[in-house]
């Protein structure tokens, strides 16, 4: 049985892969310390003998844990750990640059020294506000090191540059996925992001916030294909390599207040309001590299939203 462990554990993406992992009959080891990972995410695999869970922030490791996790002997490790969050921007800024750099090196040591396969998940901030379209994983980006973003965006892109260097120089297999804009079951009811936000709206009968005139475009991408796309990634992916995975099409975000609206058979309307200065025109993957893999969205937008609504609508929607 592969023994595999996943950072962020109780996270958004971090408990579908958990689950994931675990359908496939792995002995999973999960982290986290909550920050804005929650229990309610990994309650149901308590009663799994596969799956074992600690209670850490990987920024503090203490010399025992690290050499426990060592001895474990991990075939994999998938390295999602990072507060998250536009409202986070400020508050958890601090903790975001210390787990993208001292929490990030901690888990690179488990895996040099276990001899694990590491996939570590990146995000298309690193591309900043992009002035290339769409952004293929040889782009810089357009990042500003000290904007209102940079604890995010700054934080990956070191990251991504600690996993290089650990390629490079200690023979890691390593590999990069970029996450673009991706939605589906155990978001936060918390969570800022636009579909979580709208879904919330709607329950609550209030108007759809959109930031500006809509124009801005998205991509969305539903969590189950990116699972898919992260194994792919750890089993056929090149070493050292970054891989964009995101959705294919893009969709002004007011159609897509619309769309939420006609699919919840809701009457809220929308409310636009100003826009933030560091909301980005737009970003788009460019999935060509991960294509080559064999990969393929299987979830189209409005079946994945559909999903959301049965899983979301225990109360009664207004």
């Amino acid at each position: 049985m592969k023994k595999v462990l996943v950072t962020g554990a109780a996270g958004f993406i971090g408990s579908n892969l958990v689950g994931r992992l675990l359908k496939e009959s792995y002995y999973v080891v999960g982290i986290d310390n909550f920050i804005t990972g929650e229990p309610k995410n990994i309650r149901k695999f308590s009663g799994d003998s596969n799956f074992k869970f600690i209670r850490a922030d990987i920024v503090n490791l203490d010399a025992g844990q690290v050499e426990d996790l060592i001895h474990e002997r991990f075939s994999e490790i998938y390295h999602l750990a990072c507060p998250t969050g536009v409202p986070n921007l400020v508050t958890l800024a601090e903790e975001m640059l210390l787990t993208c750099s001292v929490g990030t090196r901690n888990i690179l040591e488990i895996a040099r020294k276990s001899g694990s396969k590491f996939l570590f998940t990146s995000s298309s901030e690193v591309y900043g506000d992009p002035k290339v379209f769409p952004q293929e994983e040889s782009y810089s980006g357009n990042v500003d090191p000290i904007g209102i973003r940079s604890p995010y965006e700054e934080g990956k892109r070191l990251a991504e540059s600690l996993v290089i260097m650990y390629v490079r120089k200690y023979g890691l297999r390593g590999k990069i996925v970029r996450v673009f804009n991706t939605y589906g079951p155990n978001m936060s009811e918390k969570d800022e992001r636009i579909i979580p936000k709208y879904i919330q709206q709607i329950k609550k009968g209030a108007p759809l916030t959109v930031h500006g005139d809509g124009t801005q475009m998205r991509t969305f991408c539903h969590v189950a294909d990116l699972v898919n796309g992260l194994l792919l990634v750890m089993r056929e992916g090149k070493n050292g390599e970054p891989y964009n995975i995101g959705g294919v099409k893009e969709i002004a975000v007011k159609d897509l207040a619309q769309t939420m609206i006609r699919l919840f058979s809701s009457k809220v309307g929308i409310s636009y309001v100003k826009r933030p200065a560091h909301d980005h025109q737009s970003r788009r993957p460019d999935l060509t590299k991960i294509s080559s893999l064999g990969w393929s969205p299987s979830v189209g937008l409005e079946d994945g939203l559909s999903r959301l609504i049965i899983i979301s609508t225990s109360q009664t929607v207004r």
